[in-house]
């Protein structure tokens, strides 16, 4: 960015500025928040006769199905474009009168018209506007130009507008202004301009923070709240901290801070705090100043620390990555104790909840580490994909998430080399995607701009399809054209279309000339390939017979009986780019375009064995012949080393979900985990733990279990010995990464089946921290596993216990892991106890009650407690609970995984028509929970006994 920023001694943060030293005088409003809410609750008037209409008395209004009049559509038209907006905001910290918090505020914003029109819209939400001669803004032309005089103004409440009516049109080519003065309540919705309490030295504090994205900065001001509606932000906050005062109001001493001006931007990724935070910053000499903003006391304890020294270096990587410089002159990065998110990439001003910026090297573990590193990863890459070039509309929300998901892996390898993170994506983006994208009631990663229009509409597409299949088809793009040419594209694309907006098939066309330019030889043009990727869901399982070379593809789908009505304009086929080992031997990349294909190269003689899809780095799933899957069986249990890491992870994962869907028999699923007897790598062993896990959700109330809890602590004894010695008797941690995780697996999994020698570990380390409660030796990487277990195998002493360390814990990824254990106990009463407390902020704040609800549910104890407690609280969660505070679509997927029956069925069916209309951003996840409860049913109804004959045997034979 061209500009400087400075921020003033004040300690208020923000990413908008201004250079204007002329600001108009700024008078409080005089009314409580109450008052003003009433007075200004006005909707539409009737169409019939809009003259006659007032603002007071005008009837309220409906959008109907298919809007007539321009408020009653939800994108704005093409007729005003902003330029500037010149906003001065003052929150109160202190509760008024009627104990609400409320922030005051005005606005200028500088409009160009485009087209001639008598009808101004700009988004407004939740804001009561004060009225100037009965109307809600006042209007200016600016350069001459000469200002209609307004006829009528109101607040259109479904689409979220200020209203106003004309008397005679606006002329296209001139400049005009329009002035607001509104009140809004600093609530703690975690939405728009919302409040975040925590306590400091036994005192309250209050921040005033923001979260826009997506549709939120109507929250905070009037705005024309669309990525596409760039203008140039300047803000001035007012505030009471003691520092130089500058403006005397209402007899209150304040502060002014003035921010210098923003480049053009778009609102989403506006944001400011106001806050008694502190913060360390990079050295003077650093090109760009890198501030980590924190509580006090987080900042005094060096919580901040690991943040600052690796964005630097993340930066730099993004930088030569892109081939482009950073656009501003300061990152501020700021960890606030209620976030609905995990960060927000606003330009300048990145938000973090506490657990994914701050780090603490005695109390964090190796994974609240890597979070950290990838978090700040995700948000940097966005300053320019996003941020500097933003897409036009939210049906390309992918692109940006997609993007920087992938490329955050990128970003974190460079800060931490020794990690394996281009592996690890695999782990923890694509194999769980797959699972999503493999249910009939899947959606494309892009959409068209007429099917997302409402804000709920928006907030759904938020969701594992964007973020994880968006990362790994651009992954998986990047592979075949190869990652300096996908950089080369990248660059030329952010050149043309830096401070502008775009659409995906811009970024197609740039990299389709860095391919051209580097003669790379594709079986069609770039934007033919991907737009099967992106504009039809699912992906394809690749079959291929190693006797005959023959290959096919098929739209891959958990139930293969499940009804697809979503048409595909490419009829569920793929370009798919093939790799393969042929006994050990990379061989040459090969494009499967059609429904069949033979190539001859993959045809096996004796003793040979073939893996496709090196390293997962197509989208797509594999099956073979019944030859080659003993050949690869035989392998693994001979010499598994000789198939790379990932391969044998792959190999684990396909095979169980193609079980699922009935194209192998389950027991070759299960097979390909008779080797991890010997197997020591984190990657494989994770990935049979989470697909042994849908077992335990399907089985873990039958008489399956038994004898499945027995196959697995065989196969899990020689893991735990293993680490046993490599950490002396637990006395060391593990120096290698994945290592460190792996060993949690061997512990938990230990101590789950009851290995000998491991609950007696866990409670015995727990028993000692609560006897000694100021000295928690228990190593951090394992804390979680060791909290679970004890309260687990306790009562109500160890519960309590842990409650008390939650609620005192001031290093949030602390809380976290005892939140998480909390849900472990068996204990119903406990269980309903805690699930009471997600409702009270007081006792589990906002922003975590969801996943506090999922983990109880995790619970086979929990579950069908966690299940009453969403049916019987469902509308106080919708209606009262919503906004930002509440994932809906993680809650009604999280409490539903576990249903496999009839009766769950029609459960998850009456719930649906009892709250018909009410779920929101939950409303896919919904569809596809009754989609895998059906599925479930005929899955366990197939499988149960040969399962239960397979653990049977198998727990009983020798290793």
């Amino acid at each position: 960015m061209g500009k400087g920023f400075y921020i003033s001694k004040v300690v208020a943060v923000t990413c908008v500025v201004v250079a204007i030293s002329a600001v108009a005088t700024i008078i409080a409003l005089s009314v409580v928040y109450s008052q003003e809410k009433s007075k200004n609750e006005v909707t539409a008037p009737s169409t019939t006769s809009p003259n006659t209409a007032t603002p007071s008395t005008q009837p309220p209004s409906t959008t109907p199905s298919t809007p007539k009049e321009p408020w009653q559509r939800y994108r704005l038209p093409d007729s005003l474009a902003p330029i500037s907006y010149n906003v001065t905001l003052w929150p109160r910290l202190e509760p008024n009168a009627n104990d609400s918090y409320i922030f005051s505020g005005k606005s200028k914003v500088v409009f160009k018209c485009v087209k001639e029109t008598d009808l101004i819209l700009i988004h407004s939400n939740k804001l009561n506007l004060t009225t100037f001669k009965g109307h809600h803004a006042t209007l200016t032309g600016l350069d001459g130009a000469t200002a209609p005089t307004v006829k009528i103004t109101w607040l259109e409440v479904p689409t979220q507008y200020l209203v106003v009516q004309l008397k005679s049109p606006l002329q296209a080519g001139s400049m005009y202004e329009l002035f607001t003065d509104f009140v809004g309540e600093l609530a703690d919705d975690l939405g728009g301009f919302y409040r975040s309490e925590y306590i400091e030295d036994g005192v309250k504090k209050v921040v005033a923070t923001t979260q826009m994205q997506p549709t939120d900065a109507r929250k905070a001001f009037p705005c024309f709240d669309e990525p596409a509606m760039k203008a140039y932000l300047l803000l001035h906050q007012l505030h009471t901290f003691v520092y130089p005062v500058n403006i005397t109001m209402h007899g209150l001493n304040l502060t002014q801070t003035r921010f210098e001006p923003t480049e053009i931007m778009s609102t989403y990724l506006l944001a400011f705090v106001v806050c008694e935070f502190t913060y360390i910053a990079s050295k003077p000499e650093a090109d760009v100043l890198v501030r980590i903003w924190a509580r006090r006391k987080a900042i005094e304890e060096g919580q901040g620390d690991y943040a600052l020294e690796k964005t630097g270096p993340i930066l730099a990587f993004f930088e030569k990555y892109y081939n482009s410089s950073y656009p501003l002159k300061k990152s501020d990065q700021i960890a606030l104790p209620d976030f609905s998110a995990g960060a927000m990439e606003n330009w300048g001003l990145i938000t973090y909840r506490e657990t994914a910026l701050l780090y603490n090297p005695g109390v964090s573990s190796n994974g609240d580490k890597e979070w950290v590193a990838t978090v700040i990863s995700h948000e940097l890459a966005h300053m320019w994909f996003g941020n500097l070039v933003t897409t036009r509309w939210w049906n390309d929300l992918w692109l940006n998430e997609g993007f920087a998901t992938y490329v955050s892996y990128l970003g974190a390898n460079k800060a931490e080399p020794t990690w394996n993170m281009k592996d690890l994506i695999v782990l923890n983006e694509i194999f769980g995607v797959m699972a999503v994208d493999a249910l009939a009631s899947s959606h494309p990663l892009s959409s068209k701009e007429e099917d997302i229009l409402k804000p709920e509409h928006i907030s759904e597409l938020f969701d594992s399809i964007t973020y994880s299949k968006g990362a790994a088809v651009l992954r998986m793009l990047s592979e075949f054209i190869t990652e300096s040419v996908f950089s080369k594209g990248l660059h030329t694309y952010l050149e043309e279309f830096k401070y502008n907006n775009t659409v995906y098939t811009d970024l197609w066309k740039h990299l389709q000339m860095a391919v051209d330019k580097a003669g790379i030889s594709l079986p069609g043009p770039v934007e033919v390939i991907m737009n099967r990727w992106i504009l039809q869901m699912g992906f394809p399982v690749v079959t291929i017979d190693t006797k005959t070379g023959s290959i096919t593809q098929k739209h891959f789908l958990l139930d293969p009986d499940s009804v697809v009505d979503r048409p595909s304009p490419f009829n569920y086929e793929w370009y798919v780019p093939i790799t393969w080992i042929k006994t050990g031997v990379e061989k040459e990349q090969y494009w499967l375009v059609a429904k069949e294909a033979t190539n001859k190269n993959m045809t096996l003689g004796v003793d040979e064995w073939l893996v496709a899809n090196i390293d997962m780095r197509g989208f797509y799933r594999v099956n073979y012949d019944s030859d080659n899957w003993e050949r690869l069986l035989t392998k693994l249990g001979s010499k598994h080393t000789d198939i790379p890491v990932i391969n044998r992870a792959q190999i684990i994962d396909d095979a169980f979900n193609l079980a699922r869907a009935k194209t192998v028999n389950t027991t070759l699923a299960l097979r390909t985990t008779k080797f991890l007897h010997k197997e020591v790598e984190y990657m494989p062993w994770q990935t049979a733990r989470r697909n042994l896990d849908y077992f335990y959700l399907m089985f873990d109330r039958s008489e399956v279990y038994g004898p499945m809890q027995a196959y697995i602590k065989k196969q899990v004894t020689p893991l735990f010995n293993y680490f046993k010695d490599l950490t002396v008797n637990w006395t060391k941690i593990p120096e290698n990464h994945t290592d460190q995780y792996n060993q949690v697996n061997a512990i938990s999994l230990a101590c789950s089946t009851g290995v000998e020698g491991c609950n007696n570990l866990t409670t015995g380390w727990f028993k000692e921290w609560m006897e000694n409660k100021a000295n928690n030796t228990i190593s951090p990487n394992l804390k979680s596993t060791v909290y679970c277990s004890a309260i687990a195998a306790g009562g109500e002493k160890e519960w309590d216990f842990a409650w008390s360390m939650y609620k005192n814990a001031t290093i949030a990824s602390e809380a976290d892991k005892l939140m998480y254990a909390l849900s472990c106990t068996k204990q119903p009463w406990l269980l309903n106890r805690y699930l009471k407390y997600c409702l009270d902020p007081k006792k589990i704040r906002k922003q975590d009650a969801t996943f506090t609800i999922v983990y109880i549910a995790s619970n086979p104890i929990g579950q069908p407690l966690a299940w009453d407690f969403i049916r019987s609280n469902w509308n106080h969660i919708f209606n009262d609970y919503g906004g930002g505070s509440f994932s809906f679509g993680r809650l009604i997927d999280g409490v539903t995984k576990r249903f496999s029956t009839e009766f769950e069925y029609k459960q998850l069916l009456q719930f649906k028509e009892d709250n018909a209309g009410n779920f929101g951003s939950g409303t896919a996840s919904l569809e596809q929970a009754l989609e895998r409860t059906k599925a479930n049913m005929n899955w366990v109804a197939m499988n149960e006994k040969q399962v239960l004959e397979w653990f049977t045997n198998e727990a009983s034979s020798p290793v």
